[in-house]
């Protein structure tokens, strides 16, 4: 890859960064010289106790820290971070009052709604004691289907501040998709609204919320929250259910009770995909997930009191977790329910023009889309206030890196980052004091021992391996849920190296001390027995006008492997021997010639699950001819229907 340096921050950036202020409380407790990030990062690792005890001090945890940072601190699984500390997870997120802007919240039917902190502090009151007459108590769970909108970042937060559990999806979601989930975890509580909106559609969501709740036989009360305006006849068409504004009209906002926790305290049940199977129940930990949020946030991100956050999530993905905490660094959340693409591509770099977004916060998918659509906000859209430009969801190519600096903005931060559900934040993300490389994630998370290993556990440099983490951090997760003696949550990570994270993505350094993430490791090819990342073909092929995406996978043949490509065509584009031969020279010229797919096969769509991702391994079962285990966790399974029995895959 030909490097380009993109964007360096300047003297006064790096100066005024909060992660240069925490290197120096740093140097001045430790007494050593922390110059530069990699020295910060290298000391966090090395006294983890040291770096962890200053992030609590520095982002002002509100609880008692108590007096040890770590117990077992060698054990993965096993350590345990500030085992004598008591906090609330809400109370964190709720420290700010007043008439400052706490949420913005736009709906694809272009309704906004401002609520400003004492707005926000009053609905989670009211919440948290309708749940208290409910007997909601310490470890219930409560489960929302629910749009990305302020009454469930309330919920959230009321269930928290009692030491209930909180888990969510977003209303898409089949309903087998939401038994899969809820029916593991057997809520007490469940809020769903009565429809919601996308891609210009009213979709009605009642006879799903009845027949989930049919289902679910631990629930006590359903609340249908008032988005479609259809919530009062939704509610009554069901046993044991209110609407929200009829359940809350007996409470008056009162002072919030915190309920003070272990730092272990469950906080969320996140689910893995479930492409490969029914969902598996993440169980994070209110401390953990706090620590590390806060961190990233103010140390990764920059975020600072007033900043104005963005991130386009809905409630099913771990982003929306991430999202909502920027609560604790005091910035207004920016919400957005619908399709981004709805009416014309523009929606949400309006909504960053509008209402002075700061840090803008996207997938991979949609920078690239909205390159292939032609778009440049750089010339239609005021983005003067736009601070960061971050990506998650899967790697963003090089094309994608130029594309945020030619077509979106030039004076910005690109924060690339890459972690996952499984830890509910990131291992890899932006360094806001750090140049920034095409195609490159800047660095390893502060206090993360990341690392890029080969198959026989040793460290490699500018060579693909496993990406592993070598020694405990705070947002490891709990264990699963229904995993009494730890078996699943040990077969998911620790199994590859004893004792060592291995987070199943396949990954490299750079020589910048970045990394690249070249996909996933269960869908890695192994032609000829060469390891190659599915991310390295899209970075070449998804560079071609003609194509809009592509799919990868290996098939078995012939007692070996070969390269099977799907891609989707641009309109009026025929996949013909003169196009199958472009594709095939510029992967062969723009990564290596055993990238080169054995077959082309267009197709007019590829499956992805609902947070977006494409779907590799289902693609690879029905092409094998094997039951893909779990369809309902796809956003559009009848995809998969066009990747049964290709003439052109039997031969």
């Amino acid at each position: 890859m030909v490097e380009n340096l993109l964007w360096s921050p300047s003297v006064s950036q790096i100066r005024e960064a909060a992660v240069t202020e925490f290197s120096r409380q740093a140097a001045a407790r430790t007494g050593l010289s922390l110059a530069d990030f990699d020295a910060l990062h290298a000391w966090s690792i090395e006294d983890r106790e040291g770096f962890w005890n200053l992030v609590w001090d520095f982002c002002e945890i509100h609880g008692e820290k108590g007096d040890r940072v770590l117990a077992h601190g060698d054990r993965m699984p096993g350590a345990v971070f500030f085992p004598d500390a008591k906090l609330n997870f809400a109370e964190n997120l709720l420290r700010k009052s007043g008439d400052e802007e706490a949420i913005v919240f736009q709906s694809e039917d272009k309704i906004t709604r401002r609520w400003t902190w004492d707005d926000l502090r009053a609905q989670v009151s009211r919440i948290q004691q309708l749940f208290v007459s409910l007997g909601v108590k310490q470890g219930d769970r409560v489960a929302a289907m629910m749009p990305n909108m302020p009454e469930t970042v309330a919920a959230m937060l009321a269930t928290a501040s009692l030491g209930a559990i909180w888990s969510s999806c977003s209303p898409d979601f089949g309903e087998q998709g939401v038994l899969d989930r809820f029916g593991q975890i057997e809520p007490v509580v469940f809020l769903a609204p009565d429809g919601y909106w996308y891609a210009g559609k009213r979709i009605d969501v009642s006879a799903k919320i009845a027949a989930v709740a049919a289902k679910m036989p631990t629930l006590r009360k359903v609340l249908v929250v008032d988005y479609l305006g259809n919530a009062v006849q939704a509610a009554a068409d069901m046993a044991n259910t209110e609407t929200l504004d009829q359940a809350l009209a007996p409470f008056a906002a009162a002072d919030i009770s915190y309920m003070q926790l272990p730092f272990s305290h469950p906080l969320y049940i996140l689910f893995s995909s479930g492409t490969t199977g029914i969902p598996k129940c993440i169980v994070h930990s209110a401390g953990g997930t706090l620590l590390q949020h806060v961190k990233e946030h103010r140390l990764h991100a920059g975020l600072k009191d007033g900043d104005r956050l963005f991130y386009f999530t809905t409630c099913g993905w771990m982003m929306w977790n991430w999202l909502v905490s920027g609560l604790a660094s005091g910035a207004t959340l920016l919400l957005y329910d619908g399709s981004p693409f709805h009416p014309d591509g523009n929606v949400i770099f309006d909504l960053a023009e509008r209402e002075k977004m700061t840090y803008f916060g996207t997938s991979a998918k949609f920078i690239d889309s909205v390159r292939k659509a032609g778009l440049r906000p750089i010339e239609t859209h005021d983005l003067s206030n736009v601070r960061t430009v971050s990506s998650t969801g899967s790697p963003l190519s090089p094309e994608g890196f130029e594309f945020v600096y030619d077509g979106i903005k030039k004076d910005v931060h690109l924060a690339s980052i890459s972690g996952g559900t499984d830890i509910v934040s990131c291992f890899v993300l932006g360094v806001p004091t750090k140049p920034v490389w095409s195609g490159e994630i800047q660095g390893p998370g502060l206090g993360l021992a990341v690392d890029v290993w080969d198959d026989n556990g040793k460290p490699v440099r500018r060579e693909k391996g496993e990406l592993v983490c070598t020694k405990a951090f705070p947002a490891m997760p709990i264990g699963f849920w229904n995993d009494p003696d730890g078996a699943k949550y040990h077969a998911a990570y620790f199994e590859r190296f004893d004792n060592v994270w291995c987070h199943g993505d396949f990954a490299e350094w750079t020589e910048h001390g970045g990394m690249i993430i070249h996909g996933r490791s269960d869908t890695t090819l192994n032609p000829g027995g060469v390891r190659i990342g599915t991310a390295e073909i899209y970075n070449q092929v998804e560079q071609m006008p003609e194509i809009l995406e592509a799919l990868c996978i290996g098939q078995t043949w012939d007692d070996d492997v070969r390269v099977v490509l799907f891609v989707r065509l641009a309109e009026g584009i025929v996949l013909n021997d003169d196009l199958e031969k472009r594709i095939r020279n510029k992967i062969r010229t723009g990564a290596s010639p055993r990238h080169v797919p054995a077959r082309i096969v267009a197709v007019q769509d590829i499956p992805r699950t609902k947070s977006g991702k494409i779907t590799e391994l289902a693609v690879r079962d029905v092409v094998h001819g094997r039951a893909v285990k779990n369809k309902e966790a796809l956003a559009n399974p009848e995809a998969l229907d066009l990747y049964a029995g290709i003439p052109a895959l039997q031969s």
